[in-house]
């Protein structure tokens, strides 16, 4: 498999946006989650230590289920990194196992199940402090041309 990149926010080596606006990653967005992730080689996955703030509150004193979506989503998003690719979100379905409290230290990590031609198949989990996974998800990644499909959006010179 080949080495993956690591950074922060998307790897854009082979699309050149102007800045990082991405809610879940991007530096750029006042407003996002600034979700950093890293590769654990020994583990073979993706993870990102984080706590959530109030301002993702659901039901009282946990994360709204869009939040631990758009988490999950993003673990698993940071995979096709490890193919050199860049792929879109098809499918995703989460599993809510418990409730995600909010200002407690979390982590989400991710792995590669498969990958056929265009198709990447992954999971990840949300878990707290006491290694309990709260939510887990699988997620279908199509592999795209970014510079076809995002050609209006790349930076120019």
């Amino acid at each position: 498999m080949p080495k993956p990149s690591h950074g922060r926010g998307h790897d854009t080596r082979y699309v050149r946006l102007q800045k990082n606006y991405c809610f879940a990653c991007g530096k750029n967005n006042a407003d996002g989650m600034r979700l950093k992730f890293a590769y654990d080689e020994e583990r073979d996955c993706f993870l990102c230590r984080f706590r959530l703030r109030k301002r993702f509150t659901g039901p009282p004193g946990h994360a709204h289920g869009g939040i631990i979506a758009t988490i999950l989503d993003e673990a698993m998003g940071k995979l096709n990194r490890l193919r050199e690719v860049v792929a879109l979100t098809s499918q995703i379905t989460v599993d809510y196992l418990r409730p995600v409290p909010l200002n407690w230290p979390l982590r989400v990590e991710s792995r590669e199940i498969s990958v056929r031609g265009r198709r990447h198949i992954h999971r990840a989990e949300i878990l707290n402090d006491k290694n309990e996974v709260l939510a887990s998800s699988r997620g279908t990644f199509i592999a795209i041309d970014p510079h076809r499909m995002f050609s209006r959006f790349v930076k120019r010179g």
